[in-house]
């Protein structure tokens, strides 16, 4: 009975980890969509969402099903509501890249500056940076990696902030409805990112049982190292 039951959760956990994997796959073809106005490519990360709400709606079925049949405790209940609530962000993950391959049918048919494009699609390298590093900690257990996190996560916010300045030094002659979606399709890679390094502070607390804001810590570390 109890193999059966490390085999489910075994299981559980792999189907976690692939739809992470589907994450970063579509995070990057919505990336690629954007900077190259692939209109098909867009729609296939657009089409593939309802696939991916459905095996994230699983997980979290099946972890409730774990839970009121088999009374986990302690370690593997972690594990359980673990699993579910990072589940639950890899949905909205590819809600998010659903929204940038909108916005890259929006501006398909406008081709603006080169230089937004690039640092979207350095923005979109560094988001797939933080993403493997963060499927990597959770498929190991590595808390090590997930505390490092926060610090791959603070250059994609600055070239987030780079992005808004080099627009607004070129909003009076680029066409506005372009631009919005511009600065939205960076704020949505931004947003993913944040997703990640929430995800890395519930494998901390699915690991040690201790809930620890992880980019709070490293703030805190900064300012004694500081003083």
């Amino acid at each position: 009975m109890r193999e059966g039951f490390r085999k489910e959760l075994k299981e559980l956990k792999a189907e976690v980890v692939a739809i992470g994997r589907s994450v970063v796959e579509r995070t990057r073809d919505a990336v690629r969509a954007l900077v190259d106005g692939d209109v098909d490519l867009a729609a296939q990360v657009i089409a593939a969402d309802d696939e991916l709400d459905s095996r994230c709606l699983g997980i979290e079925e099946h972890s409730l099903e774990i839970i009121a049949t088999q009374f986990p405790v302690a370690r593997d209940l972690r594990l359980l509501h673990s699993l579910a609530y990072i589940s639950m962000h890899f949905e909205r993950m590819g809600d998010l890249a659903v929204n940038i391959s909108k916005a890259a049918r929006r501006t398909a048919d406008r081709r603006g500056p080169q230089t937004l494009y690039d640092l979207i699609q350095a923005q979109g390298n560094l988001v797939h940076r933080v993403l493997e590093a963060m499927l990597e900690a959770l498929e190991k257990k590595d808390l090590e990696l997930a505390h490092k996190l926060p610090d791959l996560d603070e250059p994609i916010d600055h070239l987030f902030k780079q992005f808004f300045r080099e627009l607004a030094r070129l909003q009076d002659e680029e066409d506005i409805e372009w631009a919005s979606s511009m600065v939205l399709a960076s704020r949505y890679l931004e947003r993913i990112a944040d997703h990640a390094v929430d995800i890395g502070e519930r494998i901390v607390y699915m690991v040690t049982g201790e809930f620890e804001s992880i980019g709070e810590a490293e703030e805190t570390a900064e300012e004694a190292s500081a003083e």
